[in-house]
């Protein structure tokens, strides 16, 4: 008795006594908060989970991009192809072209893909020739997109049946001769790289008609080597003559080129036009009018400084400019007669993939509104639309 008395003063409990006491009961209220922690957390990560799958976790500086979590099921390739199903947007020319000069580093498409003409519509407003391509598009649906640059003040009324609706692209002001119209053309090339489908882009007017049906169109520009644009070594004042030598070192005399505003390109070449910020600032401040017309120069010069060897070095737009001025001659409903088409589409002569052709020409322009109804009456026999 005395021996337990002093181990219990000096701390020193026997073994038997921890064996033969009673345990001790574990708090109640510890196990309480245990369990409200376990459910409490468990409930933030089921709305955690639920809250980033439905709406992505933002970039708070950017206010952009979007998480997309490990458990999300993989986005099929379709949907990062899809063209926009509506063409106005809020996005200004920076990031328009910052987002359509994307590239693809593989050449290989993983889809089907069906390669489209982008027929773009350079205009002030209405378009008077508009049952005539309405013909000219009916029946080829998938291989052909559309696209207008009109006066932003200018509100299209086409139908919803008609092939031009809601086709509109967001617009600005741009005048003839300066690098405004310029802006105008890059602005439709950008929207139309948007879709990866286009592979060749036309640019038109509101006063263009085609001169051949759809489908040898189609065939003339998918087979081809080259990109059509006119671009011309010219001596004389109208030429040689607008060279500012501000321009070097990025533009030379030796490479100065002058060609038709109206070309159609291949995709390389659009996606050039769009990204270009190293001889933009030259030409718009050293080619202005009257001394310089940029939209006769610009392309044409910096396409044959980066790559000629892609140019067939013509239009496929026929322009008359045998009566002078500084206007191209105009048609209407009196000159809308065989012998006109007969002068167009067999009186040529061109190359075409280095071999000679009489069919040069798949556009015309300039062509009154009050042509319209002989067009199409003469269009089933002449052009074949």
């Amino acid at each position: 008795m005395q021996s337990r008395m002093v181990a219990l003063e000096e701390g020193k409990e026997p073994a038997t006594q921890f064996r033969n006491s009673p345990s001790r009961p574990f708090p109640l209220g510890l196990l309480k908060f245990f369990l409200l922690f376990l459910v409490l957390g468990f409930g933030a990560s089921i709305v955690s989970m639920y809250m980033i799958r439905r709406f992505g976790i933002q970039n708070m500086a950017l206010g952009q991009s979007t998480f997309m979590p490990c458990f999300e099921q993989p986005t099929r390739v379709e949907s990062l192809i899809r063209p926009p199903s509506n063409l106005m947007h809020n996005m200004n020319d920076s990031d328009l072209f910052w987002r359509a000069s994307f590239v693809p580093r593989i050449k290989s498409y993983p889809f089907k893909r069906n390669p489209k003409i982008a027929f773009m519509f350079l205009t002030k407003g209405p378009l008077p020739m508009q049952p005539l391509w309405e013909r000219f598009f009916k029946g080829h649906e998938g291989v052909y997109s559309i696209y207008i640059h009109s006066l932003p003040s200018y509100t299209a009324d086409f139908s919803p049946s008609s092939v031009f609706y809601r086709r509109q692209i967001p617009s600005q002001v741009s005048e003839w001769g300066k690098m405004s119209m310029c802006d105008a053309e890059r602005r439709l090339l950008a929207n139309a790289l948007l879709d990866i489908s286009n592979e060749w882009f036309v640019l038109l007017s509101e006063s263009c008609i085609p001169l051949q049906n759809f489908s040898i169109v189609y065939r003339y520009i998918s087979r081809s080597w080259y990109s059509f644009m006119g671009a011309f070594d010219e001596p004389g004042p109208y030429g040689r003559g607008r060279y500012d030598e501000n321009m070097a070192p990025e533009v030379n005399l030796s490479n100065w080129r002058k060609g038709s505003q109206w070309f159609e390109i291949n995709r390389e070449l659009a996606v050039r036009i769009v990204e270009d910020d190293a001889y933009y600032p030259k030409f718009k401040e050293f080619c202005v009018p009257h001394a310089c017309y940029v939209d006769e120069h610009y392309f044409q010069t910096m396409l044959t400084i980066q790559t000629p060897h892609l140019l067939a070095n013509r239009s496929l737009t026929y322009v008359d400019w045998s009566r002078g001025g500084a206007h191209p001659a105009t048609f209407g409903r009196e000159d809308i007669k065989e012998q006109f088409f007969k002068k167009i589409l067999e009186d040529q002569s061109c190359l075409y993939n280095n071999q000679p052709t009489s069919l040069c020409f798949l556009f015309a322009r300039k062509i009154a509104p009050n042509a319209l109804d002989a067009l199409l009456d003469i269009a089933p026999k002449v052009l074949g639309i």
